[in-house]
């Protein structure tokens, strides 16, 4: 049952808009796609957005206490927002989640918070969540100035920890960046993962746009 893990160079670089558009893709290619938020920072108009979004995309139900474990309504850091409510996140619980989850369908993609080495209790990071599930990393690059060092910064952290580096998506958050063909050029030359699809800058994109720029089959992993 393959299953994903959508990590990001840092926060706001667009982790929900390509998770809920590859959800949509594999629904399209015919396969059950349920996503996951294991810890969702940010409620908003008592809803948590990006589980909202995934449930929208996906074509696959799958009960809340599976596809989002942990839920704290500051958008903040999840181990801060953690130990506001009391709460430890614990991987072992998302792990067991993500288990349960897999008999719901074909596909599972599991949106990460932050970037890769987001804190998530006192010890651990999402990193080590990304170890204990044992599942391909896919790279969302927000291209905006600085997004070269910070994606070849995860790629050396995903590496370390002999994680499958399945693919990488470019996500245009800087309109107007200069030289963006350039950049995207130097990622594909160093980035040891295919490139799965350019995401123009574009407010409010939805899922169907998304999966329209995204090819499954380029996958490595």
């Amino acid at each position: 049952m393959p299953t994903y893990f959508v990590t990001g160079t840092d926060t706001e670089v667009g982790k929900t808009v390509v998770t809920a558009g590859l959800l949509r893709a594999f629904a399209r290619a015919g396969r059950g796609a349920v996503g996951m938020k294991p810890v969702a920072a940010g409620m908003e108009d008592g809803r948590y957005a990006d589980v909202e979004r995934h449930r929208a995309a996906g074509n696959r139900a799958a009960p809340d206490h599976l596809a989002n474990p942990y839920a704290f309504e500051p958008p903040i850091a999840p181990h801060i927002a953690a130990a506001l409510a009391g709460v430890e996140i614990r991987i072992e619980t998302i792990v067991a989640a993500h288990r349960e989850l897999a008999g719901h369908a074909d596909v599972v993609v599991v949106e990460g918070a932050g970037g890769f080495m987001i804190p998530l209790n006192d010890r651990e990071t999402s990193a080590d969540l990304v170890s204990a599930l044992g599942i391909p990393v896919i790279l969302v690059v927000g291209m905006r100035l600085g997004c070269l060092n910070h994606a070849l910064l995860t790629q050396e952290a995903v590496r370390a920890r002999g994680l499958a580096f399945a693919g990488w998506v470019a996500n245009v958050i800087a309109p107007g960046m200069p030289h963006l063909d350039r950049n995207v050029e130097t990622l594909v030359e160093r980035l040891q993962a295919p490139l799965l699809g350019v995401i123009p800058y574009q407010p409010g994109i939805g899922p169907d746009e998304v999966a329209d720029r995204l090819d499954l089959s380029r996958l490595s992993a």
